[in-house]
């Protein structure tokens, strides 16, 4: 409830009254109890104020004068209302207990420089209500509206300032005192407006509806402005004179509201430091209280371990109960010791903030009292002490007969280290399998054995020794000790025995091997070059080879003739080489050694070579067939080349020849161009008849290619030099065929004579430096300027235009042909033409299909039709024709 309590804002109380003014207000105050009317709202006004604050802490009054007479609620109204803790209530139900709790709130009320006249607390308990309405009216001035003050005026009459001068511009509104000039509730709506404009509407107000004003003002006050409802509009108006505190009170709570909003500022500045405070004590208190905890319980935990005084058996046991308290001093109690010096001081520190806070002094939980730490801490000193005390006179007990049993510990682990896996090592037969270097390094190995053997020898017997001593000294554990020492002694002569052993069977072993090592040296000695050999002859054997004739081939089989010659020398050196081997095995048979089945001196085997001899006696026979086939084969091949080179060497010839030939006639001048023509035909029907020849000749080709077969020394002809010359003689003979026919198609065309056509041959002829029937650009101006023409950069470029509209650079015949008619004859134009329709359309500017199919023959006149597009002139009639358009597109001319 405290905290409750003190969350909430109190008003600022930074003003004094005179006892004159407070005397004076009793005196009047107890006048104005006397009437019945004011007394009603007194009561319902005081109870409503009182309320307001308590409803902060949560609870609420009914009854004014039963629910103070226990003192508690007028407590907690105090506390509230001053934002500052009274003396803890007394909790009993009896009378006595009640005029206390009274008692103690009227000197609260003392203590705040009220003077309090005829209230005693025995009136309250009792339940006086005059003396109730003037206690609370005692409380409301001091704390409610004593802090008004308005140019050094009274509180009465500060709030009675501060409401004429806000109330002043509003109409109908005359405050003079604190009863009649509110009852017709405009005042109190004019305080509204005039600071929250925006919840009553002023202008709407009738003096002559006071109820109606004064609901109004009750309700936004509460609902908007916090400020609960502590009068009744009927008892208001009702009444000549309302109650004068009741309407104060009531109107205090609007200058608090509105007027007070700096004062509220500044009080929840001063609580909020109040409380940052409080807190900071608060944390500073729950901080000790942890600590403090937390220190006993270690106290207490760590006491009954330094009372134990159980002695261990060993003295590992006492060093680690020895080092578990040095770890104690060293690393436990050290930050236990800071953790109680930073207790005193927080103590301390916060009992001098809360003294310099006016707050009471911190009473730490039972038990926690910093005297009580400190009588723990020193409990704990004195059994540390005699802990420490205990256990260095039991290890220097326990030294003596521990540092024996540590000697003996030592030496016999030392001891059974060493022996560890040296029974096993004795037992193996490792010699069995190893070679003779392996053999001759585990001999050497045994012998420094036998030394470290011999040297340890020394220390069986001291262990011994020890061990007698502990069992003469009653050590506590004698019984592992005698049994440690029993097992090494036993040990010991074991170890003895399996020595001698192992030197006789390593000996014996090393002899045999020394014999085998010698035919081991012998076999490398004689299998490496036989090895050699066979990889040789199976690298031979398997050798691919490509020849590309019979001699090739037959030089082949000769030098295989000759390897197999050698064959039988050969296999009397495997055999003798495998004895040797034979040996070897027999020697480990009968003496039972393991072989490791690896020839120090070689990487060979007995089976490595008799698999490599068994492959070449394989491959021998392989090696016969495949030569022969591949005879056989290359003899296939010189009779297909020999055939191709006799077909070849006939074709080409004729291919060139018929070449020539063409070209002499296509150039030819002596007869006439259809001469030409009938000698092109013969020889281009002679061609096609040759064809079989050339598909002839594609079949042997083909067998050639497919035998693989790539060179031809019978013939210097390829079958793709013979498809080149073939095709070239084709086209040629077309391309000239074509040219003879388009010159006499220019000639009969344009009216040329025979004569005329040769002179143009002629100057082509001797232009064409190449002799392939073309002129590029410099021979064909030559021409043109031996023929008389005048040219200049942009004609000849025109000219170029024309025998060349392709640019590919050259000038062919047919083209020259076609220039030089152009430039000699005459012919019909896109005009002419155009004339010649408009004749037939009998001088219109378009004709009609009527007129196409009357005038030309059925084939044409169709053909004009189909092609031309429809008339859009101004004159145009219904099935017009555009001629001039056909004309102009038939020569390849835009519209005329």
């Amino acid at each position: 409830m405290t905290t409750q309590v003190e969350s909430h804002i109190h008003y600022n109380h930074s003003y004094m009254v005179t006892e004159e003014y407070m005397q004076q207000e009793e005196d009047w105050d107890r006048d104005l109890l006397l009437d019945p009317a004011w007394e009603k709202q007194q009561r319902k006004t005081f109870t409503a104020w009182c309320n307001s604050h308590l409803r902060k802490a949560g609870t609420q009054i009914e009854n004014i004068e039963e629910d103070f007479r226990n003192g508690l609620k007028l407590m907690l109204l105090l506390e509230v209302i001053s934002g500052e803790r009274l003396p803890k209530p007394d909790k009993g139900k009896m009378r006595f207990h009640k005029i206390a709790n009274v008692n103690k709130a009227l000197d609260f009320i003392a203590s705040k420089g009220v003077k309090l006249v005829s209230i005693g607390a025995e009136e309250i308990v009792d339940g006086n209500l005059k003396m109730t309405l003037g206690m609370i009216w005692t409380i409301i001035l001091r704390f409610a509206i004593q802090d008004i003050s308005v140019e050094e005026t009274s509180a009465k009459e500060g709030l009675l300032l501060w409401c004429q001068r806000k109330t002043a511009p509003y109409r109908n509104v005359n405050v003079q005192n604190f009863h009649i000039s509110w009852k017709d509730g405009l005042a109190l709506c004019a305080l509204i407006h005039r600071h929250r404009p925006d919840l009553i509407d002023y202008a709407k107000l009738r003096k002559d509806d006071p109820i109606g004003n004064l609901n109004t003002a009750f309700e936004v006050a509460e609902k908007y402005l916090d400020i609960p409802k502590m009068l009744d509009a009927e008892d208001i108006v009702n009444t000549p004179k309302p109650d004068e505190k009741a309407i104060m009170t009531y109107v205090s709570c609007f200058y608090h509201a509105f007027a007070g909003a700096e004062q509220a500022e500044t009080a929840a500045n001063r609580i909020c430091k109040v409380l940052a405070v409080n807190q900071e004590n608060e944390k500073l208190m729950e901080e000790y209280e942890k600590l403090a905890s937390e220190l006993l319980e270690w106290i207490r935990r760590t006491i009954p371990w330094l009372e134990n005084r159980v002695a261990e058996k060993s003295m590992s046991a006492m060093q680690r109960k020895l080092e578990d308290f040095r770890d104690y001093r060293r690393v436990h109690k050290p930050p236990r010791v800071q953790e109680k010096c930073q207790l005193e001081i927080n103590f301390n520190t916060l009992q001098t903030k809360l003294r310099l806070s006016n707050r009471p002094a911190f009473m730490p939980s039972e038990g926690k009292m910093v005297s009580d730490i400190a009588n723990a801490w020193k409990g704990l000193e004195q059994a540390e002490k005699g802990y420490e005390e205990w256990l260095l006179t039991e290890i220097r007990r326990l030294e003596r007969l521990e540092h024996l049993a540590e000697k003996f510990k030592q030496k016999a682990t030392l001891h059974e280290s060493w022996t560890r896996g040296k029974e096993e090592m004795l037992s193996q037969r490792d010699y069995e399998s190893a070679s003779l270097m392996e053999v001759r390094a585990l001999m050497r190995k045994h012998e420094a054995f036998e030394s470290d053997l011999a040297a340890h020898q020394d220390r069986v017997e001291q262990i011994a020794a020890i061990a007698q001593e502990l069992n003469e000294l009653d050590y506590h554990d004698a019984a592992s000790v005698n049994s440690r020492c029993q097992a090494i002694c036993d040990q010991w002569d074991t170890l003895g025995t399996l020595t001698q052993k192992r030197r006789d069977a390593l000996e014996r072993v090393e002899k045999l091997l020394e014999t085998i090592d010698q035919l081991y040296l012998e076999f490398a000695k004689r299998a490496a070059p036989f090895n050699n050999w066979m990889d040789g002859a199976t690298e031979d054997l398997q050798d691919m080879f490509i020849v590309h004739s019979i001699e090739e081939i037959q030089s082949l089989i000769t030098a295989h003739e000759q390897f197999k010659a050698t064959l039988p020398e050969a296999d009397k050196e495997r055999v003798a080489t495998l004895g040797i081997q034979s040996e070897i095995q027999k020697i480990a048979q009968t003496y039972g050694i393991k072989l490791s089945g690896v020839n120090p001196y070689t990487n060979l085997s007995h089976l490595d070579i008799a698999n490599k001899w068994d492959t070449v006696k394989q491959l021998v026979p392989q090696r016969d067939q495949t030569l022969q086939e591949e005879l056989a084969r290359q003899q296939a091949n010189e009779r297909l080349r020999r055939q191709f080179a006799a077909q070849a060497n006939v074709l080409g010839p004729w291919i060139q020849t018929k070449m020539e030939e063409i070209g002499h006639i296509s150039v030819d001048i002596s007869g006439s161009l259809e001469d030409q023509m009938n000698h092109l035909k013969q020889h281009e029907q002679n061609i096609i008849n040759y064809k079989a020849n050339i598909d002839k000749l594609e079949g042997d080709h083909q067998l050639i290619q497919e035998a693989l077969v790539f060179d031809n020394k019978h013939t210097s002809y390829t079958m793709e030099h013979i498809r080149v010359g073939w095709e070239q003689l084709l086209t040629t003979i077309a391309r000239t065929i074509n040219e003879v026919e388009n010159q006499i198609l220019t000639r009969d065309a344009k009216g040329i004579s025979q004569e005329q056509m040769n002179e143009f041959r002629a100057s082509f002829n001797h232009f064409d430096r190449k002799r392939n029937g073309m002129m590029d650009p410099d021979d064909f101006r030559a021409c043109l300027i031996s023929m008389g023409y005048d040219l200049g950069e942009v004609e000849f470029a025109r000219i170029m235009t024309l025998v060349d509209p392709n640019n590919t650079g050259v000038v062919t015949f047919q083209a020259f042909i076609d220039f030089m008619t152009r430039e000699t004859a005459e012919t019909d134009t896109a005009e002419q033409v155009v004339a010649s329709f408009k004749i037939l359309a009998s001088d219109k500017n378009y004709i009609t299909v009527e007129e196409l199919r009357r005038e030309l023959p059925p084939e044409q006149a169709e053909y004009c039709i189909s092609r031309m597009t429809k008339y859009t002139g101004a004159d145009a009639v219904a099935g017009a024709l555009d001629y001039v358009s056909f004309s102009s597109a038939l020569y390849g001319e835009s519209d005329l």
